[in-house]
């Protein structure tokens, strides 16, 4: 469940939008918990300003740090960050427009930025044709997206906090999964399989780029006339740009509709078509093949940390102890997607 705002609070985020836009008086007209966000808090908030730069009534997002909140996600500054870069380089973007870092304002840090309209939860944008605009249309234009993040590449003024790791980086990643089942003490046979094959079978780089790493059905809001924004930025990281590919066409992130390879939403190639017309880049289809056996193995290892906290007695919580008892289903698929037949010898 979402923290509190209590009147402390809701006058002292007064007097943050007052200093931010200048304003005279600030009324707050709506202040009320978004449903979504299980890592991150997200507040509809609606205002009316008298004077300053921005008069008038305005309908924002507030984000803050969840109770539920993982420690590989990045902080609000850097998301924050984010936002900018992504919306300078041309992905649609909710328009970031505030940020504070004073923790005495909310206990937290947060942002405020432009609200969308539309849905995002994946199932429903999977299965509810309404939404969206023409499909295929929609899928090529989700290829274009992924496109423009990827045009961004380090060294970059505004992102400087992100790490750029030495090596190839689903070494990084088969390590990072490791330690994370040594450290809950889980045995898990296929995913230690999954993960000694992956690391014998590594693809050649594509190159460095911004990668979202959250880049999938339920991350971007879309209303009856098509896409209105990316959402959730706060595993983004260098890396390969195959690998956005791999998790967004992940049959884990298809949402019952696993004929449609592009996330539910439409047909892989189309997807594709898009993101290579943008880009400019060739997608490697084997290697985009390899990228979604680790997206299983990265979703299995989240999903394990999610129950693990249920167990462990940290967050007692029905969501994650259910989210924990899909690592098995998501076992089967890794098992599935790494017969010899398929792949042949190692060519690592």
């Amino acid at each position: 469940m979402p923290s509190s705002i209590d009147e402390a609070a809701r006058q002292r985020l007064i007097a943050f939008i007052g200093q931010a836009t200048g304003a005279e008086s600030v009324e707050i007209l709506e202040l009320s918990s978004l449903s979504g966000g299980a890592i991150q808090e997200n507040w509809g908030l609606t205002v009316d300003l008298a004077g300053g730069r921005q008069p008038g009534q305005h309908r924002w997002v507030l984000r803050k740090d969840a109770a539920s909140g993982v420690a590989v996600s990045l902080g609000r500054k850097e998301e924050f960050a984010l936002l900018r870069a992504a919306g300078e380089a041309g992905v649609t973007v909710p328009t970031p427009l505030f940020l504070c870092e004073d923790t005495a304002v909310l206990g937290t840090p947060f942002y405020i930025m432009a609200r969308i309209d539309g849905v995002a939860l994946g199932p429903k944008v999977v299965k509810d044709t309404s939404l969206g605009g023409d499909r295929e249309a929609l899928t090529a234009q989700l290829g274009r997206e992924l496109a423009r993040i990827h045009s961004i590449a380090p060294p970059h003024p505004e992102l400087a906090f992100l790490d750029q790791a030495e090596g190839h980086p689903a070494l990084r990643d088969i390590a990072r999964y490791r330690a994370y089942l040594d450290e809950m003490g889980e045995l898990r046979p296929a995913l230690e399989w999954g993960l000694a094959w992956c690391a014998a079978h590594l693809p050649a780089q594509q190159g460095t780029v911004l990668v979202h790493q959250d880049f999938r059905s339920g991350n971007f809001m879309l209303d009856e006339s098509g896409l209105t924004g990316i959402l959730d930025w706060e595993f983004c990281a260098w890396g390969d740009p195959m690998s956005d590919l791999g998790w967004f066409c992940a049959q884990c992130w298809r949402f019952g509709r696993p004929d449609l390879e592009a996330g539910g939403i439409g047909e892989r190639e189309i997807f594709y078509q898009g993101y290579e017309q943008q880009s400019g880049r060739s997608v490697d289809r084997e290697a985009v093949a390899f990228w979604e056996v680790m997206a299983h193995l990265r979703w299995a290892v989240i999903a394990l940390q999610q129950g693990h906290r249920h167990i462990a007695g940290q967050q007692a919580s029905l969501e994650l102890a259910l989210t924990g008892r899909m690592a098995a289903q998501l076992e089967l698929a890794v098992l599935d997607m790494t017969p010899p037949e398929r792949w042949g010898t190692a060519h690592a």
